[in-house]
């Protein structure tokens, strides 16, 4: 289909948001998005990703909490150095982000799962899987090679 005014067909994504637009509403289809592989898909709304990412971060202070208070109570036990425990404390802001990462071997950890989001790849929409326990390590400056999309 060719544009008036344009002169140039439609790419496929503009035409599938523009059926999309009729068929699901304006909004749903201007986060209609294209993986890099071509296939499309409704990226997640902002606010959806924002809260996901909120949920997230939350599980995360709370688990170094734990962390330090398990660093403390065996540094108290086993009479560790306090540069030995500063390390150990410093170390739970890297171990406790891939900890959790684990839980995204099916693209849905606690705040995708609660804001019904996944996280797959941009390449071609493929779930994130266990390899990729990093991916929350990246959570504040959300990685380019990764989508949040709605289902």
């Amino acid at each position: 289909m060719t544009v008036p005014g344009r002169g140039w067909p439609l790419t496929p994504l503009e035409s599938a948001k523009e059926h999309a637009e009729r068929v699901l509403g304006r909004r749903t289809a201007q986060r209609l998005a294209e993986f890099d592989d071509g296939t499309l898909y409704v990226q997640a709304s902002e606010v959806a990703r924002i809260l996901a990412w909120l949920i997230d971060f939350v599980v995360f202070v709370l688990g170094v909490g734990v962390g330090l208070v398990v660093v403390s109570l065996v540094s108290v036990a086993a009479g560790l150095s306090g540069g030995t425990v500063v390390l150990l404390a410093i170390s739970l802001l890297f171990v406790v982000p891939v900890l959790y990462g684990l839980c995204y071997g099916n693209g849905r950890a606690l705040g995708a799962v609660l804001t019904g989001t996944q996280l797959v790849r941009v390449r071609d929409g493929r779930r994130v899987g266990s390899r990729a326990c990093w991916a929350m390590l990246l959570s504040l400056d959300p990685p380019t090679r990764l989508a949040a999309i709605t289902g």
